[in-house]
């Protein structure tokens, strides 16, 4: 399947009715797909007026309990930053996909991942934290959106899915996902969908006039936080045991890194790999689990070094970290990473 049909079919398996967007390239197929399928599951597909109409019917079917996504590319979820402000403001939780583009601005069509701080430290204005997922695969795609949305509803929290236009428009083999059952998706007592009398009626809101019940509100969601932190941490390790140069490198970048490491392989050179699969919260125990042992971090982004200051600061000025990056749409060959393995293997056995 392509990988942005695959989340899509995913996320309907994971129990999503409710689908709104906007068409942008490269992230249409998904819309296009829940426009053909979510009638056929009792679901509800609508493309909205505008980006920003549709996160806030996402805000709208998450108040109401529903499990809902919406998707775009770039310069689309910028549009929608301030809902995502406003469900994370009011505790509701959702996924949002983002294909990513060259940028900024319109920029190009081509695979970015010029998104990174948006997604990892602005996504909206205000204090709160997103859970972002950086699939690799196509059968990522479908794990991390049909993940995305129990991890959504365990914390109430906005879940970004962080794809990109060579991911999404990939072709690969995808073991999908066995769907659940409607009835068996966690109850949401909070939800604002009407009470017959029989309880409290719920409010939705994320405005608060008196400043210290904001603070207060702020402060238990710092506390959440710090248990995404701890407990959902997730990256994968690749020949890392005796690594002396660590490349770092997520989503499509991660593959290119991956090639390249092997092409070090066959030249004598240790490298490994740490592949982030949680951009927010980042993973750190990952990092610092081999820094012991390396001598040198290579960060690999296909965008002008947007992870890097993260990586820097897991590694904590205890070896170098350098950077090789391609932005404006334009992604690295294993080569040039190799080449910049090579360099920064003599560097550092100088």
């Amino acid at each position: 399947m392509k990988g942005n049909e695959a989340m899509a079919e995913a996320a309907m398996r994971a129990g999503c009715r409710f689908f709104f967007g906007y068409p942008i390239t490269p992230q249409t197929e998904v819309a296009a797909y829940m426009a053909k399928m979510m009638p056929k599951v009792g679901g509800t597909y609508l493309q909205a007026e505008s980006e920003v109409a549709a996160i806030n019917m996402v805000y709208g079917a998450s108040a109401a309990g529903a499990r809902v996504m919406t998707s775009s590319s770039s310069p689309g979820i910028s549009l929608k930053s301030e809902g995502i402000s406003y469900m994370a403001g009011a505790d509701l939780p959702g996924v949002i996909v983002n294909v990513q583009r060259g940028g900024p601005g319109l920029g190009s069509i081509q695979p970015s991942q010029a998104d990174y701080w948006q997604a990892t430290k602005a996504t909206g204005h205000g204090d709160f934290h997103i859970v972002v997922y950086a699939p690799s695969t196509v059968q990522e795609m479908a794990d991390y959106a049909f993940k995305a949305f129990d991890t959504a509803d365990k914390y109430r929290v906005p879940v970004m899915i962080m794809a990109d236009g060579m991911l999404g428009q990939m072709m690969e083999p995808v073991v999908l996902p066995e769907a659940l059952a409607l009835e068996d998706l966690p109850e949401k007592p909070w939800a604002t969908c009407g009470h017959g009398h029989k309880r409290p009626h719920n409010v939705a809101n994320s405005l608060y006039l008196t400043a210290s019940d904001l603070e207060d509100l702020v402060r238990e969601r710092y506390e959440r936080y710090a248990v995404i932190e701890e407990t959902e941490q997730e990256a994968e390790t690749y020949l890392t045991e005796d690594a002396d140069i660590v490349l770092v490198a997520f989503g499509g970048a991660a593959r290119v890194a991956r090639s390249a490491v092997n092409a070090a392989r066959e030249q004598g050179i240790k490298a490994g790999l740490v592949r982030p699969i949680t951009l927010w919260p980042f993973p750190t125990r990952a990092i610092e689990a081999v820094v012991p042992t390396a001598k040198a971090f290579l960060d690999v982004e296909m965008n002008m070094g947007q992870m890097l200051e993260d990586v820097r600061l897991a590694v904590a000025g205890r070896v170098p970290v350098e950077f090789y990056g391609r932005t404006g749409g334009v992604i690295p060959t294993p080569d040039e990473v190799l080449a910049a393995i090579v360099a920064l293997n003599e560097k550092v056995g100088e």
